[in-house]
This record gives C-alpha cells, sequence and structure tokens, in this order.
C-alpha cells in the first residue's frame, strides 16, 4: 500500500534515482533521511481520511426485512367476510358505530292507549259505597219445615228490594251491620250514611217498614224464628218500627257546628256515652256508668224519644224513664222530662193524636150542641 501511495506523494517525497544522486565526496556513516517531515506529516494526514471513509462504510446500518402481524378479525357480514381492526371489531361488539357513519333513522309511531274490558257472562250490580244492613247476621240458624226455612228468603227479598234501598233505613243499621261500624270510625263515612238515610221520605218510609214489620212476624215467613228469640229476626222487627223515632233522632244536626249530632257522639272517643243513646228505641237499656255530655244534641235527642213513648207499643216506653232520670241525675233536676206522655197507641203502632171514634164523639156532640141550641 505504501508503494501505492508513494506515487502520490509531493515530488519532494520521493526517492531521486540513482542517476540523478548528487555524489558525495566522501561516505559517512551517518546520513540525513530521505525523506522530509512534511512529507511523513501529509501521509499521516492521507491515512487518517481513509481509516474515517472505511469506518463510515462497516458503520452503515444493514438492511432488514420487516415482519407485520396483521391484527384484523375476520368478521362474517351479509354473506361475505370483512376484516375490522380490533377496535373497530369491539366497537360494533358492543352495538355502536364509527363516528362517520350515518345517524341513525328514528321513527316515533303515536299509539292510542286502549281500555281493555275484561268480558262477562254475568250482569253484576255494583257493591254501593253505602253499608247494608243486616250484612254480617244471616248465618244463624233458622227453624225450617219439610228441609225449607222461609225466613232467610224474606230477608233477602226486602233488602234488595228497592223501596227499601230508597228508604234506607238508620235503625237496621245500628245492629247487625259490620261494614255500618266501619263507617263510624270516620266523620266523612259516617256524615254520607247519615246523609242518605236523611233523604229518605220519613213518613212514607215509617208506613212501609211497619207494613214490612207485621209480614215479618207472619207464620209463613219469620213468624215461627220470632216466637223462638231468633237474635237476627227480633233486632229486625225492633227496628222496623224503631224507623220513625230513631229517623228523627240521627238527622238532628248540632246548633252550633251544623254536623249531625250522632256523628259528633260517635266520633267522640273521650265520651262515649251519648251514643248509647240512640240504642233505646231498639229496647236496650242505658247503662247504669254512662256519663253524657249535657248538651243541646242530648236535650233534643230525648224530646224526641219522649214523645215516641206515647206509643205504648214501642219499645222506647219502656226504656225512655230510667234514662230520662239517669240523665236528670247527671246534668241537674228538669234537664229532660222524665215522665211518659199520655199513652196513643194504634193497631200498627203508628203515632196517632187522636183515636178515630173520640174524634167521631166529638163531632157527633158539638153538632147535637148545635141542633139543639
Amino acid at each position: 500500500m505504501m508503494a501505492s501511495i508513494a506515487p502520490l506523494l509531493h515530488p519532494a517525497c520521493s526517492s531521486p534515482e540513482p542517476s540523478q544522486r548528487r555524489p558525495n565526496a566522501a561516505v559517512r556513516y551517518h546520513h540525513k533521511p530521505w525523506i522530509d517531515k512534511s512529507c511523513v506529516l501529509l501521509f499521516f494526514v492521507l491515512v487518517c481520511l481513509l481509516s474515517g471513509a472505511s469506518a463510515t462504510r462497516l458503520a452503515a446500518p444493514i438492511p432488514t426485512e420487516t415482519l407485520e402481524v396483521d391484527l384484523r378479525i375476520p368478521v362474517l357480514e351479509q354473506g361475505s367476510w370483512v376484516t375490522l381492526s380490533p377496535q373497530e371489531h369491539e366497537l360494533r361488539r358492543l352495538g355502536k358505530r364509527h363516528t362517520f357513519d350515518p345517524p341513525p333513522v328514528t321513527t316515533t309511531y303515536k299509539i292510542s292507549a286502549l281500555t281493555i274490558t275484561e268480558a262477562s257472562t254475568t250482569t253484576t250490580i255494583p257493591a254501593s259505597p253505602l253499608p247494608s244492613p243486616l250484612d254480617s247476621s244471616l248465618s244463624t240458624n233458622f227453624s225450617s219445615k219439610n228441609g225449607h226455612s222461609p225466613c232467610p228468603t224474606f230477608i233477602n227479598s226486602f233488602l234488595t228490594d228497592p223501596i227499601f234501598k230508597q228508604c234506607y233505613p238508620f235503625s237496621l243499621l245500628l245492629q247487625g251491620s259490620r261494614s255500618f261500624f266501619e263507617a263510624e270510625k270516620s266523620l266523612v263515612s259516617i256524615t254520607e250514611v247519615l246523609d242518605a238515610t236523611c233523604a229518605a221520605n220519613s213518613t212514607f218510609c215509617s208506613l212501609y217498614l211497619n207494613d214490612l214489620a207485621k209480614n215479618l212476624t207472619k207464620p209463613s215467613t219469620c213468624g215461627p224464628d220470632y216466637q223462638l228469640g231468633n237474635s237476627v229476626v227480633v233486632q229486625a222487627y225492633m227496628s222496623m218500627i224503631a224507623y220513625q223515632p230513631l229517623y228523627s233522632a240521627s238527622c238532628l244536626r248540632d246548633q252550633d257546628t251544623n254536623s249531625y249530632c250522632y256523628a259528633n257522639a260517635v266520633t267522640n272517643l273521650t265520651t262515649p256515652a251519648n251514643v248509647y243513646f240512640y240504642f233505646l228505641p231498639l229496647n236496650i237499656s242505658l247503662p247504669g256508668s254512662s256519663i253524657p255530655t249535657c248538651n243541646g244534641c242530648l236535650e233534643r235527642t230525648m224530646a224526641i224519644f219522649q214523645a215516641a213513648s206515647a206509643n205504648r207499643k214501642l219499645p222506647i216506653a219502656s226504656t225512655y224513664v230510667s234514662a230520662a232520670k239517669q240523665v236528670n241525675t247527671i246534668c241537674g233536676p228538669g234537664f229532660v222530662n222524665d215522665t211518659l206522655p199520655n199513652p196513643i197507641t194504634t193497631s200498627a203502632g203508628i203515632f196517632s193524636p187522636v183515636p178515630s171514634y173520640w174524634l167521631l164523639i166529638a163531632l157527633l156532640t158539638a153538632s147535637a150542641v148545635n141542633w139543639f141550641g
């Protein structure tokens, strides 16, 4: 390599030809180097340059092949296979779409609401919201003849009678009505009951229920059970003949609040004794421990019962006096009249101011006086 580089050096750095050498006069043991220092320095520079170029060629990166792995997932879509990226596959799996997909079209339908009523093959009468008389007492045993008991049939017949429903007697609600007992727990509900029973024509209903009481005690209906003291029959009979006084008493209103006196009494849990007076017309005596509230409602209620006791056939005639004396003991002497009025009775048990035959005699006497006068 040195031999190849030498010709390229400066002429001064080359060895002279033998013919061109200058003859020396004397040969010395030591002679001057034939290569100049500048030539050495230049040679060193060239060697460094050539070494750097070789090193650069050796350090160049060796070209390699890149192995690309296809991570796309094949998916069968509409009969053909398509490849999806893992992200796209995950989005579709979750039911999402790309942002460049067209937005879904939403169609809104208005559906009319329909009320479906189940067809019924039987005709049913809707239950009345008002309490029903004798709704918990018809399970009592009744007498029967030849395997037939006419009394329950008769009771059911008048309970479903439209005339009886129109009268809606308060007297038959006091005993043997579970629904009436529930209605008494609320001032609103008991007021609704009293509004309904007080809307009846008391004159007509009094005649109707007195006639119904006669039919109840006939041998062909509930007469045998009445004679045996059947509680349902006896209570029904007492309630029918006590319709008029209990109608008048239950429809009284408090003069200060205009609410029903009975409604106030039955909802007053601190003084329940005032309720007991409404059972006097049903042949139920006043408990001896009763301490009533001495108010206007009690005074007017007792006045109604005192007038009704003129009919000695009514149960009130046998329960009024002891109750009135007890009231006067608590409320003061003379608070109520504790004596019975003059007796006035009729065969039907309905109030009549004067017997008809006394009226006939009075008319004949007046006529005779005018004739002979």
